[in-house]
């Protein structure tokens, strides 16, 4: 008899974990609130941020952070309720780090402080060793934290990060960390060195090993060396697609803010034409690669690359010439055929 009632409740334990449609539909499940609006955090979610170096990605970081703590929509992002966040950087000393927060804190008067916590003992401490994933634990119950920043991870590990073997596991022991402490992640991540313009989550170092664990990508671009802005480019697993979003820096709080207004167009990597090249040397009557090269990058404002095409086009089409290492127009009518400017 004993044995019979042991199976009976182990059979209604089984049988509770498995709803028929109509039952799951019964329970109406409403999809929770993402902590960072629109889509861009959900709740228990893991946010990878990369972009090139030096183009911003800490400070970014850091603002949405602060913005958390306080409950304080930014940038053009909604913020619904105040988050407990803890901060785990690796890359500047406590002491600086608490000088770029500093100006960061004005704007917010005292909004964000009992929120917002910084692991001082971060650096050092590997989540792919044991002793190391034990760490961060350890200060996210200390901080009671629901949403934890890892900035960088390659300063969080030892692994290859071209080893998608290695990058997989190092994505499961991201896993366990919000599984075991159940607080969404937000992770600054390095992109590879080439990225096309339409690439965002396949735009991260091992990605591959990334699109398992990730729920949302934000990728920031510079459009060009001479811009003052910013570009943050998203992708979503959950969400709806978002556009693209252009944002500067206040020099002064060290906050990103929203463009106003419609940023003026980039300078580099415009096309030369065959003309502009014949209207270069027909200025200087001959020169050199190096000095024809940096002419027409001044003249055009584009890049070295497409200074350098552009001349080897050039020469392809017998527009110019090349004698004894100088270039030149070629001898004869067709060389005073070059087109007004």
């Amino acid at each position: 008899m004993p044995e019979k009632l042991l199976d009976k409740s182990i059979t209604t334990q089984r049988s509770s974990a498995v709803l028929s449609l109509a039952q799951l539909l019964q329970q109406r499940p409403t999809p929770t609130a993402a902590l960072i609006e629109p889509g861009l955090l959900p709740a228990s979610g893991i946010l990878f941020v990369g972009g090139e170096p030096k183009v911003g990605k800490s400070i970014l970081v850091a603002n949405l952070a602060l913005a958390l703590a306080s409950g304080c929509s930014r940038a053009g992002f909604d913020v619904p309720a105040p988050r407990r966040v803890l901060i785990c950087q690796f890359e500047l000393p406590v002491s600086q780090f608490a000088r770029r927060l500093a100006p960061m804190r004005h704007p917010l008067g005292e909004a964000a402080d009992g929120n917002f916590f910084i692991d001082t003992e971060a650096a050092g401490h590997l989540l792919s060793a044991p002793r190391g994933l034990d760490h961060f634990l350890r200060v996210i119950r200390i901080a009671k934290a629901e949403v934890v920043v890892l900035d960088p991870l390659y300063s969080t590990h030892d692994q290859d990060e071209n080893d998608t073997r290695a990058m997989a596991a190092l994505c499961q022991t991201l896993l366990r960390l919000r599984d075991a402490s159940g607080a969404a992640l937000i992770v600054v991540h390095h992109v590879r060195k080439s990225v096309g313009r339409h690439e965002i989550g396949s735009a991260f170092r091992g990605s591959s090993a990334l699109h398992a664990v990730g729920d949302s990508y934000l990728l920031l671009v510079r459009p060009s060396p001479q811009a003052a802005t910013i570009e943050l480019r998203f992708q979503f697993r959950y969400a709806p697609a978002c556009p693209p979003r252009s944002l500067t820096l206040d020099a002064e709080t060290l906050w990103f803010q929203a463009c106003t207004s419609t940023p003026a167009p980039a300078h580099a990597r415009h096309k030369i034409e065959t003309a502009d090249v014949q209207r270069a040397l027909a200025a200087s009557g001959s020169a050199r690669f190096n000095q024809l090269r940096q002419q027409l990058m001044d003249q055009s404002h584009c890049s070295r690359r497409t200074a350098q095409l552009a001349i080897q086009r050039a020469c392809q089409e017998g527009s110019i010439v090349q004698d004894n290492g100088q270039y030149r127009l070629p001898l004869g009518p067709s060389s005073l055929r070059v087109a007004p400017q």
